[in-house]
C-alpha cells in the first residue's frame, strides 16, 4: 500500500513527503521528528494496525503547532474512517488514491491552516547555542552575540539561558533575577506583557530569562518549553538560547524548534571527539548538517590543527571560529559588559552576528558597532 501511496503521490504532486518512517514509532520519537521537519500534514497509515495508529492520531492531534492528520488505508472502510476522525484526523484517504480526492483533502486542510482574512504575524528569529562539551563557551558566545545582535540591528533581544543543568548568565552579567525559566514554563498558558515583565530582567540593553538557581531534572514539559519559545518570539526579533550540552534531551528539543543552530567546539582533543560524536549522534536522530552550523572556539593560531583536519574530525564544514582571547574576555566578565569590537574575539563574534542577522555592511548600525575590515573570522 506504501508503495502504490507514494507512485500516487509523486504524479498527483499534491502533497511533498519530507520524511518516511517504516514501522509505527514511539511517541517520544515521533515528538523529534515532527519538531525537527515541521510538516503541515501527517499521512499515517491506519491498516497495518488500528489501534496502534489512532493512539499516534490522537498524540499528533493534540500536538502544537498544529499538525493535520490524514489517515491512510486500502479500503474505504467506514468503521476505520468515524474512528480515525474521532482520534483527530481530519481527511481519510484510500485506494486507488485518485488525484482529485487528494487535491479535495489538501485543499480542505489549506484552508483549515489558513482560515480567510487571518493575518499572518511576523515572529522573531530563534539562534541556540549548545556545545559538545562543558565548557566549551557556548555560553559566552550566546551572550556576545546577543549584544552583537542588539547593538547591529537595534531591535529587541532576549538573552534565555535554558541550560537547566548550570546555566550561569545572569552570574556572568551581575543580574539578581526574582524569576527563572521554571516559573515561565509554570505560567506557560498564562503568559502575557505584564507576566513577562516580570519574569526577565535588563542587563546592557537585553532582556534575559535566567536559569534555574539549582539543578534540575529532565522532566520539563516539552510542550510548555515550545509554549515559553513561541510566546517570546511573539516580543522579540531574536531569541538567543543557551543550552545544554548536546547530549541533553531539551538541547535536541530546541534545536528542532530553532531557526538557526550553533553546535561549539574548542580545538582540544577530548571536545573534538565528543563533537564527532554529537554530530554522529544527530544524523542518527535525523538531523540534517543543514540543520546546525559548526563553530570552533578558542583557536590557538600556532596550533597544529588546521580547519580542513577538523572538518575531517567533525564530518561537517566548520561555519566560523574564535580566537583564544583570553584577555579581552576576562576584562569584559568581570565587567559584565559586551566584548568591543576593537579586539580580535569582538571582531569575530560581531561578524558572525552579521552574518546571522543576515546584514550587508550598508544593514549595519554606525558609530561603536560597526566592523572591522580587517578579517577576524576563519569560515570553513
Amino acid at each position: 500500500m506504501a508503495r502504490r501511496l507514494q507512485l500516487s503521490l509523486a504524479e498527483s504532486r499534491v502533497f511533498e513527503v519530507l520524511s518516511e518512517l517504516k514501522s509505527y514509532p514511539q511517541e517520544q520519537t515521533l515528538e523529534i521528528r515532527l519538531r525537527q521537519i515541521q510538516p503541515e500534514v501527517v499521512l499515517l497509515d491506519v491498516a497495518t494496525d488500528l489501534q496502534v495508529a489512532l493512539r499516534l492520531m490522537r498524540f499528533i492531534a493534540g500536538f502544537q503547532p498544529t499538525i493535520q492528520v490524514i489517515g491512510v488505508h486500502n479500503d474505504n472502510d467506514p468503521q476505520v474512517l468515524i474512528q480515525s476522525l474521532r482520534a483527530g484526523a481530519c481527511e481519510f484517504l484510500y485506494e486507488p488514491f485518485d488525484v482529485a480526492a487528494q487535491k479535495e483533502a489538501a485543499l480542505r486542510v489549506t484552508r483549515m491552516r489558513e482560515p480567510e482574512g487571518h493575518p499572518r504575524q511576523d515572529f522573531g528569529k530563534v539562534v541556540a547555542f549548545s556545545s559538545a562539551k562543558p565548557g566549551s563557551g557556548a555560553s559566552t558566545l550566546a551572550t556576545q552575540t546577543a549584544f552583537c545582535l542588539k547593538r547591529l540591528t537595534g531591535k529587541r533581544v532576549l538573552l534565555a539561558d535554558f541550560d537547566i543543568l548550570s546555566g550561569s548568565i545572569a552570574f556572568a552579567l551581575k543580574v539578581n533575577p526574582t524569576y527563572s525559566l521554571m516559573d515561565a514554563l509554570e505560567r506557560s498558558e498564562q503568559l502575557d506583557p505584564g507576566l513577562w515583565s516580570s519574569l526577565v530582567v535588563n542587563a546592557g540593553g537585553l532582556d534575559v530569562l535566567a536559569a534555574p538557581d539549582a539543578a534540575m531534572s529532565d522532566s520539563i514539559e516539552f510542550s510548555r518549553l515550545h509554549d515559553v519559545l513561541e510566546y517570546a518570539r511573539m516580543l522579540y526579533d531574536w531569541v538567543v538560547v543557551d543550552l545544554p550540552t548536546v547530549f541533553h534531551r531539551l538541547s535536541l528539543f530546541v534545536l528542532s524548534e530553532a531557526d538557526q543552530s550553533y553546535l561549539v567546539s574548542t580545538s582540544e582533543l577530548p571536545s573534538l571527539h565528543l563533537a564527532r560524536r554529537a554530530v554522529g549522534m544527530l544524523g542518527q536522530l535525523g538531523y540534517g548538517k543543514d540543520r546546525f552550523q559548526m563553530v570552533v572556539n578558542r583557536v590557538n593560531r600556532k596550533a597544529d590543527i588546521s580547519t580542513a583536519d577538523m572538518e575531517k574530525i567533525f564530518t561537517c564544514s566548520v561555519f566560523a571560529s574564535f580566537p583564544n582571547d583570553y584577555y579581552a574576555l576576562h576584562k569584559v566578565v568581570t565587567r559584565a559588559e559586551p566584548l568591543p569590537a576593537d579586539c580580535d574575539l569582538g571582531r569575530s563574534i560581531e561578524q558572525i552576528s552579521a552574518r546571522i542577522a543576515g546584514l550587508g555592511q550598508g544593514d549595519r548600525k554606525t558609530g561603536s558597532g560597526m566592523l572591522e575590515t580587517k578579517p577576524a573570522l576563519s569560515e570553513g
